[in-house]
């Protein structure tokens, strides 16, 4: 039987099936086609209704629930216009992915007649059984009870699959004891305390501002390959990631792919969910090839943190429907391909005003500068006393693959902010112990600007080595991994933002009530601040083995694998952060820790399993089965009275098939003992770091290694695997 690679290869020749594409639009008449705005909503509500949900979205102001009905009911009014029939409460538990469950409009009256019907109650709250979902042991298994609740911040929207269309509603999910069970709740809370924090410190420079709003815009990175393609490598279906594959010849040394002409079957791609997006509000705004061979990017405009989540986690599900349209996947893994760039999420993080200021963006006058070093200094400040949190948040077992590779920033988290602000912080700081007044030029004018125009102004370089940099009027978060919820980075960083914000509060309002001039104040706090966290500061090559050895005379911590960067969401110092901070309670971090070391585990044991299946039922027979004809050729030879020299090459890669073979069947029997002692280990800590050390660490990489070796010896037309040449480079 012809093996699934060569019929994947051969429907690849004779071309594929062109997606008919629509008349192209505008993308302003179709943005936000499919979603229940503020401008949709004053068509459908009454002016009450209008008034009490554009009080919520703008305000958080709770919705009443008399108000509920007349805004469900318009609603679906406007969806069923559109051709809906269910609806559902669109949730992201903790498995990482989005959920939903569907109800129609349809109900029966008490005498049976049919009607559509969509109350408020069924708006607001919904209760879907939560006992399948991750709880990390806030409740039992037979405790199954959950509530979605409504975010009205968030808009609803209508999702179209196939000639399907859905009302989604997007919710948070508590349990039925009040702890939170999925990824927004917390972030919605961090955006609270963040807000309060912030605007807080604004009063010492803008009595106007009522309202700071963190704001995201992240960096979509995924691969596309041929789905037939795909769909005959196993380890691509199950895990998402190759665990075999030798280097081409070709893969990204010559630097031809990146921004390079986006290939016609990509482009349609591209185009396709791109128009998807845009009727669902998502503002995409950029695409272009990746670094490495068939991978690509795409980025949005900026947009209120808590949207663009939404907004992300909805693309990420849009991309994978669309590209099965064009008979492609969209891999969302952060390692796919060995040897080549992985795919991260680049988180591009800042703060505005609801005056309209960024405050990471530089001014011209000494108010505004002094205004944007607070908060520029205190985000330094924040990442540096919590940096062992940040790299909890972006701790993952696909995201192992992939920091510290070359590529992609290392598990040392410092920050980069370039050549210019580096100076001005030395300035600051070499002053500690003088004595300085609001006047002082040196001190408070910094005049960052200089003479160069402001629209042409960028004080910053770019460090693709940094996981965090400083990038103009904002950070980028470089270290989140490509298939990431954002909402879990996001949360730890609004939240140590607006802790610091408020010890930085504190630390003023001391000298201020000691007679110190508020400005005076400000600087003297800003310099101690830089004092004390100037070590998480580096400007150079975070890749090298120089950095490494730097880091760990500053003191910064160097965690490189999940189960033990996971440690830091619970330990005392960032279990009073947060509790103080009213994000997670003790418990609540506890079930986290529990969920994320499970879903560590659960993901490297498919990862072996799948390993192991392939060796013993793809790898080792291609290999016997050419080892046969080798000898079959060997046996003839010697048959035909030719001397050992002429089969003597023969015999020397028989013998290397041989010893491939012995090594890959030996140490796949030693993985699955060790997998199974590791099954073993009652503590989930325990049982992931076994799962790390004495089953991923010591058994795939040589696996790994000896097919690697064999897929170069065995005969192409016996090797069942499509190889990194045809996945990468043929679409």
């Amino acid at each position: 039987m012809e093996s699934l690679r060569f019929k994947a290869l051969d429907h690849l020749n004779k071309g594929f099936s062109k997606i008919k594409e629509e008349n192209s639009k505008k993308i302003t008449e179709i943005f936000n086609e499919n979603v229940f705005t503020l401008d949709v909503a004053r068509k459908y509500l009454s002016d009450e209704a209008y008034k009490s949900l554009a009080a919520s979205v703008k305000g958080n102001k709770k919705i009443d629930r008399n108000m509920g009905a007349r805004i469900a009911n318009g609603l679906r009014v406007w969806a069923e216009s559109k051709g809906v029939t269910h609806f559902t409460h669109w949730f992201q538990p903790l498995t990482g992915l989005s959920a939903e469950k569907h109800d129609s409009f349809f109900t029966l009256k008490s005498d049976g007649t049919p009607l559509e019907e969509f109350d408020g109650a069924a708006l607001i709250q919904q209760e879907p059984d939560a006992s399948s979902f991750p709880s990390g042991g806030l409740r039992a298994t037979f405790e199954a009870r959950g509530y979605t609740a409504w975010d009205p911040s968030s808009p609803a929207f209508i999702m179209e699959i196939g000639h399907g269309k859905t009302l989604c509603i997007p919710t948070i999910f508590v349990s039925y004891t009040g702890e939170s069970l999925d990824t927004k709740t917390p972030l919605l809370k961090a955006l609270v305390a963040l807000d309060k924090a912030a605007t807080d410190v604004c009063q010492y420079f803008d009595k106007n501002v009522t309202k700071v709003t963190a704001t995201l815009g992240w960096e979509q990175e995924y691969f596309i390959v041929d789905a037939g393609l795909a769909n005959s490598r196993p380890d691509l279906v199950l895990t998402g990631r190759t665990v075999f594959g030798h280097a081409p010849a070709k893969g990204q040394q010559l630097e031809d792919h990146y921004f390079g002409a986006i290939p016609e079957r990509v482009y349609a791609f591209m185009r396709d969910f791109e128009q998807e997006s845009y009727k669902l509000g998502i503002p995409i705004r950029t695409r272009h090839n990746e670094v490495a061979p068939a991978q690509f990017e795409c980025a949005p405009i900026y947009e209120e943190t808590n949207l663009a989540v939404d907004h992300n986690t909805l693309l990420m599900d849009i991309m994978d429907r669309v590209a099965k349209r064009h008979g492609l996947k969209c891999l969302l893994h952060e390692k796919p391909f060995a040897g080549i760039n992985g795919s991260g999420k680049h988180n591009n993080w800042s703060m505005a005003t609801d005056t309209g200021v960024n405050l990471l963006s530089p001014g011209k006058t000494p108010k505004t500068n002094l205004m944007f070093l607070a908060f520029f200094v205190n985000t330094i400040k924040a990442v540096h006393d919590y940096a062992d949190l940040l790299r909890a948040s972006i701790a993952s077992a696909g995201n192992d693959h992939r920091l510290g590779a070359n590529e992609a920033p290392p598990a040392i988290i410092s920050i980069f902010i370039g050549k210019y602000l580096t100076e001005v912080l030395n300035e600051i700081e070499a002053r500690v112990g003088e004595k300085f007044d609001e006047q002082d030029e040196a001190m408070l004018k910094l005049d960052i600007h200089k003479s160069i125009p402001e629209l042409m102004l960028d004080n910053t370089d770019r460090n693709r080595t940094s996981p965090f940099a400083f990038t103009g009027n904002k950070f980028e978060f470089r270290a989140v991994g490509s298939s990431a919820n954002c909402a879990n980075a996001m949360t730890v960083l609004n939240t140590i933002i607006a802790d610091t914000l408020k010890h930085f509060k504190t630390d003023v309002d001391g000298l201020i009530e000691k007679g110190e001039k508020k400005e005076v104040a400000l600087m003297q706090v800003i310099q101690k601040y830089i004092v004390e966290s100037k070590t998480v500061l580096f400007e150079g090559d975070g890749y090298s083995d120089a950095w490494e050895k730097e880091a760990e005379k500053r003191g910064l911590p160097n965690v490189k694998t999940t189960p033990l960067a996971l440690d830091a969401y619970v330990t005392d110092k960032n279990k009073k952060l947060f509790k103080s901070n009213e994000i997670y309670s003790h418990s609540e971090l506890e079930a986290r820790h529990e969920i994320m070391l499970e879903a560590y585990i659960k993901k490297v044991q498919i990862e072996a399993r799948v390993m192991g299946d392939l060796a013993t039922t793809f790898i080792l027979p291609s290999a016997i089965k050419y080892q046969n004809q080798l000898i079959k050729n060997i046996i003839g030879l010697k048959d035909a009275g030719l001397s050992d020299k002429a089969y003597a090459n023969q015999k020397q890669v028989l013998e290397k098939i041989s010893g491939h073979i012995n090594i890959i069947s030996d140490n796949v029997e030693k993985m699955i003992e060790e997998r199974k002692k590791a099954n073993e280990i009652k503590d989930t800590r325990e049982m992931a770091i076994a799962y790390c050390d004495n089953v991923k660490g010591k058994y795939f990489d040589i696996i790994r290694y000896h097919v690697d070796k064999l897929e170069l010896l065995v005969d192409d037309a016996c090797w069942l695997l499509p190889k990194y040449r045809e996945i990468l480079f043929l679409r």
